[in-house]
């Protein structure tokens, strides 16, 4: 299982074109920029003409349509907008494991910056928060371009693990607490985890930036986590704590386990009203995100 490199990573600019994180808007978002919004009324881009209503503005009104039709028309226009774009990356120790063809933490690193590279061809600007568990959270400030893509990619691959270790419940928590601070309302926050220990404080923290932001939740998963082990004996664990596990003894509670998990990120993603888009290690991350952001198509 190859770990990313940056070579890889670089690469997958060409990935990105034809992509698009559009999607959800907030109406009452203060974004500017090259963006286009839900939200009407006077700016740069023209969008339909129709007939006036009781509000509308006046000065908007289209007199050639008005005088042809015989009824006040008024002409609608999306503002183009610009918004930040914050990926929130958990490469927490847990996450150095895989049964198929990558790591989980690789597919977490691969999959943020794919996002990023999308993000940043789309005008964006492009900021991140990446926690390993080790050290406290990178902060990437939100930037136009490469200089918003290169550094969080930097930062994605000294953050990965490189070799197993104690897992980290709370650091995905931590990457919530120094992110929400930093998101301006308006911007767009994709959170990458493999979301193993969803708490009421991540609930809470989530809730908070759905609230002004729009929130997408990346699911890093691996086979073995849902189907548990087969038949035989195992030796598992952590270096110098191996234990040996019996597959068939120690299915059911694994399968229980894993319905629990589902259940609590399946409550996560209906407080924050976030889609969920599921990464698996056995498939390529371009794979499972091109059929979700090829544009003309909502992410998830």
């Amino acid at each position: 299982m190859l770990i990313p490199t940056l070579e890889e990573l670089l690469a997958l600019r060409g990935a990105a074109h034809g992509l698009t994180l559009a999607g959800r808007r907030l109406a009452s978002a203060t974004l500017s920029g090259v963006h286009s919004s839900a939200q009407r009324g006077r700016g740069l881009e023209f969008q339909e003409v129709r007939p006036y209503v009781a509000g509308d503005d006046p000065r908007n009104i289209d007199w050639r349509v008005t005088a042809r039709r015989g009824r006040p028309h008024t002409k609608l226009f999306q503002e183009e907008r610009e918004r930040p774009v914050w990926l929130l990356v958990d490469l927490q120790p847990g996450l150095f494991f895989g049964s198929r063809r990558q790591l989980k933490s690789a597919a977490a690193v691969r999959t943020a910056a794919l996002l990023a590279w999308t993000a940043s061809l789309g005008g964006d600007r492009v900021g991140g928060v990446v926690g390993s568990g080790v050290a406290g959270p990178h902060i990437l400030p939100a930037r136009a371009r490469l200089g918003g893509v290169l550094p969080l990619i930097e930062a994605l691959l000294a953050a990965q693990p490189a070799a197993p270790g104690q897992p980290v419940p709370d650091a995905f928590e931590a990457v919530l607490r120094t992110a929400a601070p930093l998101i301006r309302p308006g911007s767009q926050v994709l959170a990458v985890s493999d979301f193993a220990a969803v708490s009421e404080a991540q609930e809470s923290l989530c809730a908070g930036l759905a609230a002004h932001s729009d929130v997408r939740l990346y699911w890093v998963t691996d086979p073995l986590e849902a189907q548990g082990l087969p038949a035989g004996r195992f030796r598992a664990g952590l270096p110098n704590r191996l234990g040996i596990l019996d597959g068939t003894r120690v299915r059911e509670r694994w399968q229980q386990a894993w319905r629990e998990r589902e259940a609590r990120l399946t409550r996560l993603a209906q407080r924050c009203a976030a889609p969920v888009v599921r990464l698996d290690t056995s498939e390529s991350v371009e794979s499972v995100l091109r059929p979700v952001l090829l544009r003309g198509r909502s992410a998830a």
